[in-house]
């Protein structure tokens, strides 16, 4: 039988002891927090019934914004957030995409919409001016923070144009906060004048942002800045009734992913967003974060696995990162290479 050194060796073995006594307990402590975490994610995932969005004012004539709405995820949070029982502004760059999905979402969810076209990336006074106007006097309950840009492919930060990286950190950066300034005192307003209506600003954010990832630094730089904005926006916010999340997604067929085809890893925008909002509030995998969540269910364990094992700024999972986006960057450039000798073949 296993018996402890202080039995045997007496006195000057005390210290000793009581170190293994601590690492016992330490070790026995981290063992039940891990494992009370990882069933809390199960039950986030596979046992909590959806979310009901009562409470955040469905079906009583409040308004949810959505920006980015035209394509992919946008396109996907203003159909579901309809068929919930919400009016919807739509924000995006292109009107005839905008005046078909507002068509769209009227006659088949009977609810009304407001469409506004306008370049994001520009930062300009008129676009948030514009915002201000379309949204004056609605109970809007909701704000979607969709929009976002990204690198055209994998890139060395010290290759990276101004111009790409301006846009990069407006779209994802500047714009979210400055749309989210606008529209958070509205709904401040909206839940204030509703006994147990309660508002909600979901952010959406990235792996990229969860792990660094070089190659894609400027981007993965501004979904890390959204996850301190908003959890810091969460705190701010939590005492006026109003829930602030940032959302975090490994890769989903869209544009901006250039993925097509849906795998167990990689779901498309109709089940990505239906699992975002299914969950709100709940963490999913990301146990250890607050105002956060990783809804989709593989996005969510490996996002737990990563963070309870080799850890999310672990010099491996950098690593992993930078081979990955390294060998996505010579298949893109490859790929270019031969659209480009095609081209001039023709010519």
């Amino acid at each position: 039988m296993f018996s402890l050194p202080s039995l045997n060796l007496g006195i000057e073995c005390k210290p000793l002891t009581a170190f293994i006594y601590a690492a016992l307990v330490v070790g026995v402590a981290k063992i039940t927090f891990t494992t009370l975490s990882y069933v809390s994610l199960l039950f986030d995932l596979f046992i909590l019934p959806p979310v009901n969005f009562k409470k955040y004012g469905a079906k009583k004539g409040n308004w949810a914004v959505v920006t980015g709405a035209s394509d992919g995820i946008g396109k996907e949070y203003a159909f579901q957030l309809a068929k919930r029982g919400f009016n919807i502004v739509l924000i995006s760059r292109t009107a005839s995409k905008l005046e078909a999905l507002s068509t769209e979402i009227e006659n088949k969810y009977k609810v009304s919409t407001k469409i506004l076209a306008i370049d994001i990336s520009l930062d300009s006074i008129e676009n948030y001016e514009s915002i201000k106007e379309i949204v004056n006097d609605l109970p809007v309950t909701i704000l979607i923070n969709n929009v976002g840009l990204s690198h055209s492919i994998p890139v060395p930060f010290l290759e990276t144009s101004d111009k790409e990286m301006n846009d990069i950190i407006t779209v994802n950066n500047v714009a979210t906060l400055k749309i989210t300034k606008i529209l958070a005192p509205q709904i401040v307003e909206t839940v204030a004048q509703q006994k147990g209506v309660k508002g909600l600003i979901l952010s959406m954010g990235s792996f990229a942002g969860l792990l660094p990832s070089p190659l894609l630094a400027t981007y993965s730089g501004s979904k890390f800045f959204l996850q301190g904005w908003s959890a810091a926006l969460a705190g701010e916010l939590k005492p006026h009734n109003v829930d602030v999340e940032l959302v975090i997604s490994y890769l989903v067929t869209s544009a901006m992913s250039k993925i097509r085809r849906t795998s167990a890893l990689i779901p498309n925008p109709k089940q990505f967003v239906a699992s975002t909002l299914n969950s709100v509030g709940r963490r999913c995998g990301a146990q250890d974060r607050y105002a956060t969540s990783t809804p989709y269910a593989t996005h969510a364990l490996m996002h737990w696995w990563i963070e309870n094992t080799v850890g999310v700024f672990s010099s491996i999972a950098n690593k992993l990162n930078f081979d990955m986006h390294k060998s996505i960057r010579i298949r893109a450039l490859k790929k270019a290479k031969r659209v480009a000798e095609a081209a001039a073949k023709q010519d």
